[in-house]
């Protein structure tokens, strides 16, 4: 069942980023539906007496009141958060998503406000990764704030350095409004990811150990995965535009699957190779 999840998500994926006909920001509602229907299928097939998928523990085998152990004493204690913490990071989240969206749909006339909207509520919409978020944010940006061949330059450089694939918020909100751009577009970006996490985290050491929650967590892993692949299309059909960038694909992914390159020797052969052939100018002729 879990394959068969991930294998719908990225079709639908690519479908909903490669058609004239589907709306560009319909993946910020059809990404969540996604997610959150994997997980409900998963649910309802665990209570069924039998199961497609396989779990580790099924609902029916719940024995009534978790009983906390010392990792998760140990982890209640390093967190320091009650419930009610919990909540009040969820409400923070929301009054933040709902206000910013508010502002701007009201006219209110201020980049770094629109700068903010835009990334806090693609972080907002995302799992399962940063793949995700590119079709996403090449809706919102191109070609308002640059065009598609920047946009893509940019998502190069920002692969090439160290740290989250996040970073790209930086230079996405650096090109439309300099430094403080830059700042505002990264913090809204990893904002509901970072707020969420400590909303969750009060639940997390009861929640993780209720088999129907294994379920459903199965299947929102399994739906993001199949999004991550489906952000892998995208990135494909869009950066893999001539021979030469076939031939640099192909020897770097050898190089990282089968060789075990680091991804700091792979990005430095990748860019070798490109020059290579921009330097001889062969393999330029598009598809």
């Amino acid at each position: 069942l879990g394959v068969a999840l991930a294998m719908l998500a990225c079709a639908v994926s690519v479908l909903i980023n490669h058609d004239e006909n589907i709306p560009s920001n319909s993946s910020q509602i059809v990404y969540p539906v996604l997610l959150f229907g994997g997980g409900l299928l998963t649910y309802l097939d665990a209570h069924r007496s039998k199961p497609i998928g396989t779990y580790s523990k099924l609902p029916g085998q719940d024995d009534g009141p978790v009983v906390q152990t010392a990792l998760d004493r140990k982890l209640g204690y390093k967190i320091g958060m009650e419930i009610r913490h919990g909540i009040f990071m969820f409400l923070l989240w929301l009054v933040l998503l709902v206000g910013s969206i508010a502002l701007v749909n009201r006219g209110y006339d201020n980049k770094y406000l629109e700068i903010f909207e835009i990334f806090y509520r693609t972080g907002s919409l995302v799992f399962g990764g940063g793949v995700v978020i590119v079709p996403m944010l090449q809706n919102e940006v191109v070609p308002k704030w640059m065009t598609d061949d920047q946009f893509f330059q940019g998502l190069g450089l920002a692969q090439s350095m160290p740290g989250p694939f996040f970073n790209f918020a930086s230079f996405l909100g650096g090109t439309y409004a300099g430094l403080p751009g830059a700042i505002v577009a990264n913090l809204g970006l990893m904002g509901p990811g970072f707020i969420l996490i400590f909303a969750m985290l009060p639940f997390w050491s009861k929640a993780r150990h209720y088999a129907w929650f294994q379920a459903i967590i199965k299947g929102l892993n399994a739906s993001a995965i199949g999004l991550i692949g489906g952000g892998c299309v995208f990135l494909y059909a869009k950066s893999v535009r001539d021979a030469a960038d076939a031939i640099v694909f192909v020897l770097c992914g050898g190089l990282a699957s089968f060789y075990k390159f680091g991804a700091p020797q792979t990005i430095a052969m990748g860019a070798l190779i490109g020059a290579g052939f921009a330097a001889f100018n062969l393999g330029h002729l598009p598809y």
